[in-house]
């Protein structure tokens, strides 16, 4: 029996040991595998985790479930069962407190995922735009004909002169035109990473948006126009239906978590994994993690590591100076949320879409706004309407904020974000008033967002000497340092999984998922 050692219990982690305890329940007895999992927090999930607070529930980040992999919506159906999309009318009279004591088995009724509109659109200049951009006659009413008019020659001129793309500001002009790069891409891009889109490397977008563009928005319209043509290949920030497990995205991992358990694996929770030891030829022998102030050590034949880079590198005995140097100024974005609870919001529902109190129907609205540094904000009673506690009377949302460790954001007391980021919301018009507010509750991560500047230009450098190890596999979003979906994070622990059952060395194709162009959403931009 082999010990495969796991660091992180986010969805990478919590993958790669179910797949290991699956292929030793089916394997030879010389290929079962001890697994252990090392989640530095409480919770399972990673940035994937749901966070309850006074009976409501939040995402961080927002986690939208769609994938074109097979493999991963059979995974997903297999933990949560679909149950589709319930009426309007059995949402209101018919919903059960969750987990509720004394209440309805909750492996029977809240074990599943839900059907999900995809709505989510640009608030600038206190008006709503498709995103993605649509050319409907609403986005060119809410520009006025003089904006129209330019951003379509700007368009034209990009089509005409196309740039070479050193940078997401190329990447971004080169398929919208300057115009709508400056009102849509460059305000929203700069909180996010806290540089401008010039300083950052094109491949961010390559991930993100990959075949989206004027052209692609277009080819939609029409494909949806022509007789039999519903279906086939959309892009996958065109799609309009997704899956979202009943209780939020924690519950997946959770359910995950108890599977792992129940086949035999340890998950150890509150374990930060500090050092590894190295012999001679570079092998990995044992870890240390750290767990109520004191250190331990484990020794294994597997390392499969979701913790961030930097960290992982960092951790290592006999590391090269120029890997050393790459791995350490890695840079990354860390993430806060402030989940505001009001009795309504100030936004008109204009569209079709019938929602619970007629609130505006989108998961997450992007914000435009250059005179707040508000990102982002979810509105948690779209996602399920199980993450709200008094659906009918309260309006649960998310404000997110992109900031970096340490900085004058990040320092600020709850009490403190709370008076900021509700200020915004009156700035924004999405309340009159502070007093409007019922409830609040922070939330902080660190290192959510693996960057695209600094030392990444040598990732492959770094890349190519971690692949030396041969007892170590990185796989997820921080462990990859790439912008992972939910489902690419999975895809890469079912490549590991598979070599170390085939005994393949090669680790190409664990760091080719989300290379390609086909886009594989798993969590949207969260």
């Amino acid at each position: 029996m082999r010990k495969a050692l796991i660091i992180g219990g986010g969805p990478a982690g919590l993958t790669a040991a179910y797949e290991l305890l699956k292929a030793s329940e089916t394997a030879a007895s010389a290929e079962r595998f001890e697994v252990i999992v090392f989640e530095e927090s409480g919770q399972l999930g990673g940035i994937s985790k749901t966070v309850e607070h006074n009976g409501n529930r939040m995402d961080m980040g927002g986690h939208r479930f769609f994938s074109k992999d097979p493999k991963v919506n059979e995974w997903w159906n297999h933990m949560l069962p679909p149950q589709g999309a319930p009426a309007y009318d059995d949402i209101v009279l018919k919903r059960t407190p969750p987990l509720a004591a004394g209440g309805p088995d909750p492996e029977k009724t809240d074990r599943v995922m839900l059907t999900r509109n995809r709505v989510s659109r640009i608030y600038f200049d206190r008006k709503f735009f498709d995103y993605p951009i649509t050319l409907k006659w609403e986005t060119f009413k809410n520009m006025g004909l003089a904006t129209t008019i330019q951003a379509g020659f700007s368009y034209i001129a990009s089509v005409l002169h196309k740039r070479k793309e050193n940078s997401l500001e190329d990447f971004y002009i080169n398929r919208f035109g300057k115009k709508l790069y400056s009102m849509f891409f460059e305000k929203y891009t700069e909180n996010l990473w806290g540089r401008s889109p010039a300083e950052i490397d094109p491949n961010w977008g390559a991930q993100r948006v990959k075949g989206l563009s004027i052209m692609a928005i277009i080819s939609d319209i029409f494909r949806k126009l022509l007789p039999g043509k519903k279906t086939g290949h959309v892009e996958t920030s065109l799609i309009e239906e997704f899956s979202y497990p009943k209780l939020g995205p924690g519950q997946l991992w959770d359910v995950t978590g108890a599977e792992i358990e129940k086949m035999g694996g340890r998950i150890l929770r509150g374990c930060r994994v500090v050092r590894f030891s190295r012999d001679e030829n570079g092998r990995i022998l044992s870890l240390t993690y750290e767990k109520d102030g004191k250190e331990y050590q484990e020794e294994g034949d597997i390392f499969i590591s979701s913790m961030p880079i930097k960290d992982l590198v960092g951790g290592m005995n006999d590391v090269p100076a120029r890997e050393a140097a790459i791995a350490a100024g890695l840079p990354y974005r860390d993430y806060m949320t402030l989940g505001v609870l009001v009795p309504k919001l100030n936004l008109v529902n204009k569209t079709k879409i019938k929602t619970i109190g007629n609130i505006v129907p989108d998961d997450w609205i992007y914000v435009h706004d250059r005179t707040v540094q508000m990102g982002r904000f979810q509105i948690y009673n779209n996602w399920s309407p199980y993450m709200v506690k008094d659906l009918e009377n309260t309006v649960w949302v998310g404000l997110e904020y992109f900031c970096d460790e340490g900085d004058s954001l990040w320092r600020m007391s709850e009490e403190e974000f709370s008076v900021f980021a509700v200020s915004e919301m009156v700035k924004m018009g999405l309340i009159d008033s502070p007093d409007m507010v019922l409830d609040t509750h922070m939330e902080k991560v660190k290192k959510a967002y693996p960057a695209y500047f600094d030392t990444y230009k040598d990732m492959d450098v770094l890349r190519d000497w971690l692949n030396t190890i041969d007892n170590l596999y990185c796989v997820g979003r921080n462990g990859q340092h790439r912008y992972n979906n939910i489902d690419h994070s999975m895809v890469t622990s079912f490549e590991t999984v598979k070599n170390i059952l085939s005994g393949v060395r090669s680790r190409d194709n664990i760091w080719n998922v989300n290379t390609e162009k086909e886009y594989l959403e798993g969590n949207g931009k969260g």
